[in-house]
């Protein structure tokens, strides 16, 4: 059977505030928006120039948005973003300075990974291996 071959890989996360998001993203990555008026209520966040990723995160308005309500209740996560980082502790003060809250339910019985929502209410981690 074949397989598709991507020319890129976009993680898209609907919210409220797609400007908003894709600045908390660039922000907390080093990566920079692409908002331009013919994507309407879509804003990229890509990787700096020069960088050789393919992936980009797309930031996408919906009306009536409601967030996850993970890791219970009426809304489901249904996906969540990893960051593999070198140092959990030294990537939490950076996290939170553009605007993440470290979730209240915290699963990682090891500590090798702490969960976050970002200003919209999606999760995600800071990861190490």
């Amino acid at each position: 059977m074949a397989s598709i071959r991507p020319k890129k890989y976009v993680f898209a996360l609907d919210c409220a505030d797609a400007r908003g998001l894709a600045e908390f993203y660039a922000e907390l990555l080093g990566w920079r928006v692409d908002d331009r008026p013919e994507y309407g209520d879509w804003v990229d966040v890509l990787p700096p120039e020069g960088s050789a990723a393919s992936v980009k995160l797309g930031c996408q308005q919906i009306e009536n948005y409601r967030p996850p309500t993970w890791p219970d209740g009426p809304i489901p996560q249904q996906a969540h973003l990893d960051f593999y980082v070198d140092s959990i502790a030294a990537s939490t003060a950076a996290a939170e300075a553009a605007g993440a809250v470290r979730h209240a339910h915290q699963p990682s019985e090891d500590g090798k990974f702490v969960v976050f929502l970002d200003p919209e209410g999606h999760p995600f981690c800071l990861c190490e291996e």
